[in-house]
This record gives structure tokens, sequence and C-alpha cells, in this order.
């Protein structure tokens, strides 16, 4: 994992910060997406489509692509320290997805004001570069952790 060195907190602390996020991430870290880059207000991810990821078509589930993009929307918005969650999403499926395709998903912040934020994620073919899904997040960042259990 590497940060963005034109930040403006340090990049050993945002990366300090989204490997502890990463190591609570079960989801994550149990589906093979791997945080591969991560800087104030964006991140990359990586994921295998598997064979048990595909659909009736027999090609990768949205959902997959969805939860992807999501992932990397979430990094990229909690980037910069408060608990920020997804307020709304939306993705766009582009290009069907096999399995055993590599998918990079790179997010990028495009406004944030106040409490809330726009991030673009665009999801790739990470061989051929193909647009396969674009993913547009919605932010909000909490006054307070939520509340567990």
């Amino acid at each position: 994992m590497s940060t963005d060195p034109g930040s403006a907190e340090s990049a050993e602390s945002v990366e300090s910060r989204m490997a502890a996020l990463y190591e609570r991430d079960l989801t994550c870290r149990q589906l093979g997406i791997a945080l591969d880059e991560v800087g104030s207000g964006r991140a990359v991810m990586r994921m295998r489509v598997g064979t048990d990821m595909v659909n009736g078509h027999g090609i990768a589930h949205g959902g997959y692509l969805f939860l992807l993009g999501d992932a990397a929307f979430s990094y990229a918005c909690n980037s910069h320290g408060p608990v920020t969650l997804a307020q709304a999403a939306q993705v766009t499926f582009l290009a069907p997805v096999e399995p055993g395709d590599e998918l990079v998903a790179e997010a990028v912040e495009r406004v944030r004001s106040g409490r809330q934020g726009v991030y673009d994620v665009t999801v790739r073919d990470a061989v051929t570069g193909k647009v396969v899904a674009e993913f547009r997040g919605q932010s909000v960042t909490l006054a307070s952790r939520p509340a567990t259990g």
C-alpha cells in the first residue's frame, strides 16, 4: 500500500489509519480485495473475480462490482480521519466481467463540503484497462462513532 505524497497529512498517518481500518474489514479480506494505494481523498483497490462470484449468466455478479467500488469509496472518504459512511451510492455497469478477471477500482474525491462528500470510482479490468463500471458515492461524516452491538 502506498500513499499520495502530496497530501497535507503525513503519509505515514494516513497509511497507518487505513491499514488499521483494513485489518478490521473482514469482508474485503475474506473476498481477497486488496488495498493497493491510499492518499488524502483517494484509494485504489484490487480484486480477482472468483468462480463463486458469478451470476446465472456466468459473468460476475453486479453486487461484487458494487462492493469493490464501495470499498474503494470507503477508504477514500475515510482517509481524512473522522468516521465517514456512505449516505448514497449508484453504480453503472458498462461491460461484463468474466471469472478470473482482475479488477482495479480507483476512487477519487470530487468535493467535500461540511460533513458531505462526493466520490467517483472507476472500475477497470487490470489487464486491458477497459472500464467495466462507474460508481458514485455520497458520504457523510459522523459527529461521533456509530454504536455497535
